[in-house]
């Protein structure tokens, strides 16, 4: 039996049990660093860790002090532990949501930026659930803090209507393993805003929750070195632009415009709204950008406060805020995600 319509059945979120505070982030970075800092920096690093769009996020570490000088080897290992561990914790709790288990599953798409191992992420989970050595297994790399959302494009493209597929999508970042610190208001930046969590979306070709309807894509090339990690020393560096949410607001709306304008949509069509929650000035330039009611973006927001920025995950935890609030059927849903590139991705859904 054919139906060409995906949807997502179920979505579920893990973190690691260590949440920071920002004021405890604060204290960890100026004992430890505060003498590598020029006056400028360290009272900007000051300001930003006050700001309170970010009130605490979840770190898969143990204790801080780990954190400091950490050998590459033993870093990679943390990464791979976790990110195992946290897709694994939300995997198991999506397919519960529809009373689903592994055995169902036919399809497995993994994404992640920070950190690199080979075999991909998806052959221990392929050991951890004890799935099918045969089912098809996807791992994405380089997609940065928007790569959830070309994941969702490769799963809806892997079921290709076919009612028996189960295909889950998986998004994980351990950013925490990509910790650096110098005079660099980039890696302050980061250090205030970044975090780990996982994702996990269950799609099938049935009835669901929200309807993949259309996706659409946008790369800025131009600004690579403006949103982009870069190897220094063999390690990974964030390296943020000063100028990102006046650029990312606008490629943000372009592809906003991309997923309405050839289905004679408008703005205030949309219900509903997920947007990656970058940072606040991102979140008010895209805001500002498409003229968009401040009420729609207070799940972004809240993510934003709760959890900080995971990358990739982050916009589909901004998403399981809005279902958990309730989505009335017939509602249009859209979630764009944004990151390294500098480019941005999305998605129109329909409940």
């Amino acid at each position: 039996m054919k139906n060409e319509s995906v949807s997502i059945a179920s979505l579920a979120v893990a973190t690691p049990p260590y949440v920071l505070k920002q004021s405890e982030a604060e204290a960890f970075l100026t004992n430890h660093y505060s003498k590598i800092l020029g006056p400028k920096n360290l009272s900007k690093m000051l300001k930003i860790f006050a700001h309170p769009s970010v009130l605490k996020r979840h770190i898969a570490v143990k204790d801080l002090e780990c954190l400091v000088n950490e050998d590459p080897d033993m870093r990679i290992a943390r990464f791979t532990h976790w990110a195992v561990e946290l897709s694994y914790q939300a995997i198991d709790k999506a397919l519960a949501q529809v009373g689903l288990t592994t055995d169902d599953i036919t399809g497995l798409v993994v994404n992640t930026c920070t950190g690199y191992i080979c075999p991909g992420i998806s052959t221990y989970l392929l050991e951890k659930l004890g799935l099918s050595d045969n089912i098809r297994m996807h791992d994405l790399v380089g997609s940065g803090c928007g790569g959830s959302i070309p994941n969702l494009q490769v799963c809806r493209d892997m079921i290709q209507g076919n009612r028996d597929d189960v295909v889950v999508s998986v998004s994980v970042e351990i950013c925490s393993a990509t910790f650096q610190m110098a005079d660099d208001l980039s890696l302050i930046v980061s250090n205030a805003i970044f975090a780990d969590g996982a994702s996990a979306i269950v799609l099938w070709s049935r009835p669901g929750k929200l309807k993949l309807v259309a996706s659409a894509s946008r790369c800025d090339t131009q600004y690579r070195e403006d949103i982009r990690y870069i190897y220094r020393n063999g390690q990974l560096h964030n390296q943020l632009s000063l100028q990102l949410s006046e650029f990312a607001g606008k490629t943000v709306a372009r592809v906003v415009m991309d997923l309405l304008t050839p289905r004679g949509l408008k703005l205030e069509d949309i219900k509903h709204w997920a947007f990656h929650p970058g940072g606040e000035k991102v979140i008010n330039a895209v805001r500002d950008e498409l003229r968009i009611p401040e009420i729609k973006l207070q799940a972004t927001r809240n993510v934003l406060a709760e959890y900080g920025n995971m990358s990739s995950p982050t916009v589909l935890f901004v998403l399981r805020d809005i279902l958990d609030k309730g989505i009335n059927p017939g509602d249009w849903c859209v979630i764009v995600a944004f990151g390294a590139g500098l480019s941005a991705h999305g998605f129109l859904l329909k409940a």
